[in-house]
This record gives C-alpha cells, structure tokens and sequence, in this order.
C-alpha cells in the first residue's frame, strides 16, 4: 500500500511539474503577464495569423508562434520607467510588491473557490497568507468562504506549504493542493483529481457607502485630503489617506460609524505585531482591526470586541484590500450617584457581514479608558503598523434617529 502512495505522488508531482514549467509556445505566449496585442490577463489573447485574421493560440503554424514568441519576449521586459514598490521598513509593505520573491509570494496570497469534481453541489473554499521567505499556511472549507450562505466554520482543515517558483504545494490533509496565483488544483493520494478552486476577489457590499442625510462627515473624497480639523492631535495622511492615532472630534452617546480600512502587508510578523489598530469607541471600547486573514476566529483578531468576545465570522479579506467597518454604539448610561445604571452596547459589520450583533459590554476592554457619564473621543488606535483609512463617517442617533445602517451598495 506505502508503494502503491508513492507512486501515485509520484505521478502527481511529475504531471503537475509538466503543467507548471513545461509549457509549448504558444502557452507561453498566452500566459504572459503582458499578452502580444497589450491585453494582460490568464486568458489567452488571439494572436494574429499570416492572412491578418485573429486566431486562437491552436491556429497558430510555426512562424506565427515564432514571431508571437518575440513579441511576448519584448513584453517581458520591464519598462525603464516601471516603478518598483518597496518596503516602507523591512519587511512592510503600503502597496503590493513588485518585484523579486517578495512579489512572487504576494502573487499566491487570497482567496480561492470551486466546485467537487465528485459532487458539483459541494463547494470548496481556500484562503492562503504568506509568512515569509516562501512559507505559507491556508484555511480549507467546505460550503465556500466565511460569510457565504452555506459556510462550515467547523470543516475546516489547516494547511501548511512552501513555494517552489510559482507554484506552492500544501499538505496537512489527506488531499494534496497546488496553488498558483490564479487557481488552486486539488488531488487526492489516489492520484485523482477532485477539485479546481478559482482565485476570486471578493469586495465589501458597504464600501463606498455614501453618507445619509444628516450625517458628519469626516473624510467622504477620496480624490481630497481629510479634514484634518476633524481628528487630533497632530492628524496625518499619506497621501489622501488618513493615517492611524488620531481622535475624532466629534464627542457622541449613541452613534452608527462607517469607515474603510487599509492593512498593510506584514508577512514575517505574527499575531497582535501584524496590521494592528483598532477602533476605540469613545476611547473605551476597542472593536479590533487586525490582519487575520486566513486564520482563526480569536478574541483579539479582526471584528473581536478585543479579549472580550471574538467576531461571529472571522470576515478578514487579504492585506492590501479595502475593507470595511460598520459599528453600531449605545453608550453606557448612570444614575445621579455615578452607579452605571445600563452596559454599553455595540453591533458591528466587517466588510459587509455583521460580526457582533448587540453585545452587552461589562465595563472598558483592554485598555480603554475607565467608564464615566461623559462621553470621550473615539480614537483610531496608534499601534506602529501603517494603517490606512478613508470615507470615515457617523450618524448622531440621537439628532438623526431612524437612518437604515449599514448602508449597503
């Protein structure tokens, strides 16, 4: 039987190697990141023939691939003017790498859905996150990714892989899995294909919510600098973005809060040292901005009510996509004597999907400020990684009742 398995991976290994590096030419010319006629894209591009008519890459005859070979060849190379994204310190990146193994492990990290061969009602899903220097780990699930209908939180299974060129080969499960940046192969040990998950980019249903009437606005024009008379002390952007440790003005009880946040890419860290901030709500509260894309649901991770309460759905998307927070508050109310007469409350939504739905908080999380009648600023937490934020909004529920929140796209 140990023979028997062998063979089979071997046999897998050898295919897949073939499908990954041994390509013919006219492969090659459709899988250019630049394709012949300036399209880019997995898609092949048609190519043109000898008699001018466009054709598909099985028309082509041999001059034709010849000639395609060149022009992808001279596609290939970079522009002199390309500009190549660094590190804003080592090993942290604002915008995604361009160049080099860094670029190469951004390139596989995401989110990647399909159908069992088997039993095409059974879908898969896959979430991969690089930690560093060609390693990753990856989330298995049956019924699709978090916040789908028919998600099964409790199906999940934990994969581990490192990259070889392109391609990375995770294990973990009885399964084997060959991911690529835009697809994910599935064999079994029998040598058996059992799925083909398909990169997919899924976007938050709130981003780009506009503000309802009423509201105070913070920063809605992305194309204009915040104003920064709305947040102190000592408030910064980066370019149009609003950078992170400020305290917004306006001093509410009961309030709804939209904004939309930016992690940035951290592979090598771990844990609260990756893509942390956090929402503070009136500087007592901390609804937690966290990357943990690609991990556990954990009361301190993305959409927790921090070491209170983990979020209902881990709704973390990869690190350098906009995502969102909806927050609904009631602040703590007390008596005349300064006894706390009702908790405080908070619903919150991440990119969309409602991970806290009415919690009663007993007092201050982490280390928010103590609890008093008076309300405090809310504070977009400082926590030295470079979070980034924009179209930040609230609504006074108490000037402004009755608003439908979140607002949906």
């Amino acid at each position: 039987m140990m023979l028997r398995h062998c063979t089979a991976w071997v046999t897998i290994t050898a295919a897949l190697t073939m499908e990954f590096t041994t390509l013919s030419v006219t492969d090659r010319v459709a899988a250019q990141e630049v394709q012949p006629d300036g399209s880019t894209g997995s898609e092949p591009s048609p190519v043109p023939s000898t008699d001018g008519q466009p054709t598909g890459s099985k028309g082509l005859v041999v001059e034709d691939a010849l000639e395609a070979a060149d022009v992808a060849f001279d596609a290939e190379k970079p522009p002199e003017t390309a500009i190549k994204v660094r590190p804003i310190r080592p090993g942290v990146w604002t915008a995604a790498p361009t160049d080099g193994e860094a670029a190469k492990d951004f390139a596989i990290i995401g989110e990647f859905v399909g159908q069992r061969m088997d039993d095409p009602t059974q879908i898969m899903g896959l979430q991969i996150r690089c930690l560093g220097d060609g390693q990753f780990e990856a989330r298995q699930t049956c019924g699709g990714l978090p916040g789908e209908a028919a998600f099964d939180e409790s199906s999940t299974k934990h994969l581990i892989g490192r990259r070889s060129g392109d391609a990375v080969v995770l294990s973990g499960a009885a399964d084997a899995y060959f991911v690529t940046s835009d697809r994910c192969t599935v064999v079994s040990s029998e040598a058996q294909m059992i799925a083909t998950l398909q990169r997919i980019e899924r976007r938050s249903p709130t981003l780009g919510a506009k503000p309802p009437k009423g509201a105070i606005v913070l920063y809605r024009d992305p194309t204009k600098p915040p104003k920064l008379s709305e947040f102190m002390p000592g408030a910064t952007t980066d370019g149009d973005l609003l950078t992170e440790g400020v305290l917004i003005q306006p001093l509410l009880q009961d309030f709804d809060l939209h904004l939309e946040f930016k992690i940035p890419h951290m592979p090598a860290m771990t844990e609260q040292k990756r893509g942390n901030s956090g929402v503070y709500l009136q500087s007592r509260y901390e609804c937690q901005v966290l990357d943990s894309f690609g991990t556990d649901r954990v009361f301190n991770g993305l959409g927790a009510l921090y070491r209170v309460k983990p979020a209902d759905v881990n709704m973390a998307f990869p690190p350098l996509v906009w995502q969102t927070y909806d927050i609904r508050f009631s602040a703590a109310r007390f008596n005349a004597d300064g006894s706390k007469r009702s908790k405080a409350r908070v619903s919150s939504w991440v990119n969309g999907v409602q991970v806290q739905n009415d919690v009663a908080l007993d007092g201050p999380t982490g280390h928010g400020s103590d609890e008093s009648p008076e309300p405090l600023p809310t504070k977009l937490q400082n926590h030295n990684d470079p979070i980034r934020y924009q179209n930040i909004w609230m609504i006074d529920r108490g000037l402004t009742p009755g608003v439908a929140f979140p607002v949906f796209q």
